[in-house]
């Protein structure tokens, strides 16, 4: 009897009966480490904005405080972005004919607010108050990372659910004495010292920063 097929036939099914079995699961495997890779995240990535605006120069190199520019951060949820007057209260005097800064007198002309994009955006399911955090001693740079180094602003960490559980559950090593909240040069080793203490200091129970309500309301 004539044989139809070679013999490197049964070598060809092998290799297509493994590659049906390990294919999907390599892509599975591959969309699951890419889920939680840092690029789905976001981190590390600037976001395109009207003006190139430096962390690193204005908070790093003049020693801006973060209040100055986000004026809502201590008494409302909404940190805020500055008002063109405020970028203005410098650059009426200095760089006043850049081209970069173009779209700040063109906003303080036409009394249009600047168009800022989020670089740190949580969901709308989300419930966030930055003055909760921040009248309880978490600093602006645990959750923002080292903005005095940023020349472009980077999301720092993931906001997952699982991220902000982490410190929920075991706030201590993150809480800051009030002077310290707004330093961008705190030392965590401060927290993981004092943290404990300062959980009483604050009246904070970790029992009750795990319940759904806290940031799903």
């Amino acid at each position: 009897m004539a044989q139809i097929f070679r013999r490197r036939s049964n070598a060809i099914v092998k290799v297509a009966l493994v590659a049906v079995v390990f294919v999907p699961v390599a892509a599975l495997v591959f969309a699951g480490v890419m889920a939680r890779s840092r690029y789905a995240d976001g981190i590390g990535l600037t976001v395109d904005q009207p003006v190139p605006f430096s962390h690193q120069h204005h908070v790093g190199g003049l020693g801006l405080d973060c209040r100055y520019c986000h004026t809502g951060v201590e008494e409302a949820a909404f940190a805020g972005v500055p008002p063109t007057h405020t970028c203005m209260t410098c650059h009426s005097q200095l760089w006043t004919n850049a081209e970069m800064l173009r779209p700040v007198r063109e906003s303080l002309a036409k009394d249009e607010p600047i168009a800022w994009n989020r670089v740190t955006n949580l969901p709308d399911y989300v419930y966030f108050n930055h003055s909760v955090h921040v009248e309880n001693g978490v600093g602006c740079t645990t959750c923002h990372g080292p903005v005095d180094k940023m020349p472009l602003m980077q999301k720092a960490e993931p906001m997952t659910m699982q991220w902000c559980l982490d410190c929920h559950r075991d706030p201590a090593k993150n809480l800051r004495a009030p002077e310290d909240v707004f330093a961008t040069n705190w030392n965590s080793a401060d927290g993981k010292i004092h943290g404990h203490e300062r959980l009483k200091r604050y009246g904070i129970d970790p029992a009750k920063l795990t319940d759904c309500s806290t940031c799903h309301r």
